[in-house]
């Protein structure tokens, strides 16, 4: 196996956005600030409280992860119609002068405007991908693609409860997903330095994963992104690019050089490189093979570009 000088993994930053209450469109609490927080990001990841317990006070005086979760989605959705709203009036003014674009848009902006309104998030309501480019310099807040943190207690790690049951059932019907984790285990699990020691800790409880990771490969998954490797004496380093890209968009990651004056890239399967031990183990077995700019990056590939400008 390679032992290089340097190892970079790759980094997904979570963004932790407190104060959200309810009548935050409004500027209720921190609100304003928070929303157009919520703007920068590409998902949202939405950790809802799903234990009991009387020495932690709820703002709303009893656990209940579907309210909790409706108020959100509340705000968000009135920020959203907010913005619609003032972009329907400044087309609506277009299209009277005969601009029959503008008029097609009044259209598509309506649309989210009444889904809005009766309670859906921007991402379920039901348009043509193509008219999706009407709002996106809007950055509506409830287009963004959403996951489920389910918050449990340490004795309902493994099982979920009738409150994860709950939030289960209310998001159903946006086929969002759903993960249980235990905020008080995970703040136990980061106390730990040695990998033995973690993996003891987290089998005591039945896990083999923390729910860190859990969440990590989670968001993957909802933003559709995978990992490929570059390795060398020098470095090793993990990319993150978009499921679907092919060759060339996957070297431009590096460097736009790379992209732009790309030849071939010599590509490792991750379960070869595994089995085999080293690129000149892969190489004597015949498990490197050469691709071109329509091959389709796979998740774990370990990849070398060749390219000139």
């Amino acid at each position: 196996m390679v032992k290089p000088q340097r190892v970079i993994p790759t980094v997904i930053e979570f963004v932790d956005i407190a104060g959200l209450v309810k009548g935050a469109s409004k500027g209720e609490g921190l609100g304003n600030k928070f929303l157009a927080n919520i703007r920068e990001v590409d998902a949202i990841i939405h950790v809802v409280r799903c234990f009991e317990d009387d020495n932690i006070v709820h703002v709303a005086g009893g656990v209940d992860p579907v309210f909790d979760k409706e108020v959100i989605d509340t705000e968000l959705q009135l920020k959203d119609l907010e913005s619609i709203e003032k972009k329907i009036q400044r087309f609506e003014k277009i299209a009277k002068s005969g601009d029959a674009k503008a008029k097609k848009d009044v259209e598509i902006l309506n649309k989210f405007k009444d889904g809005l309104q009766s309670g859906l998030n921007a991402r379920s309501v039901d348009v043509e991908k193509e008219d999706l480019e009407v709002v996106r310099d809007l950055h509506l807040l409830t287009i963004k693609p959403v996951l489920y943190v389910a918050n449990v207690d340490e004795k309902n790690i493994l099982t979920g409860n009738k409150y994860v049951d709950q939030l289960r059932e209310a998001v159903k019907s946006e086929n969002a997903e759903v993960i249980v984790l235990c905020a008080a285990i995970e703040s136990q699990i980061a106390e730990f330095e040695d990998a033995d020691e973690k993996a003891m800790f987290l089998s005591e409880y039945g896990l083999d994963e923390s729910g860190l990771n859990k969440l990590i490969a989670a968001a993957y998954k909802l933003l559709d992104l995978i990992t490929y490797f570059t390795a060398g004496v020098q470095e090793v380093r993990a990319w993150t690019i978009k499921k679907g890209w092919k060759a060339p968009q996957a070297a431009g990651v590096i460097h736009t050089d790379f992209e732009r004056g790309f030849i071939k890239a010599e590509v490792i399967k991750l379960s070869d490189y595994e089995l085999y031990k080293s690129e000149a183990g892969c190489r004597e077995n015949g498990k490197i093979a050469i691709e071109g700019k329509e091959y389709i990056v796979q998740d774990g590939d370990i990849m070398h570009f060749r390219f000139n400008v």
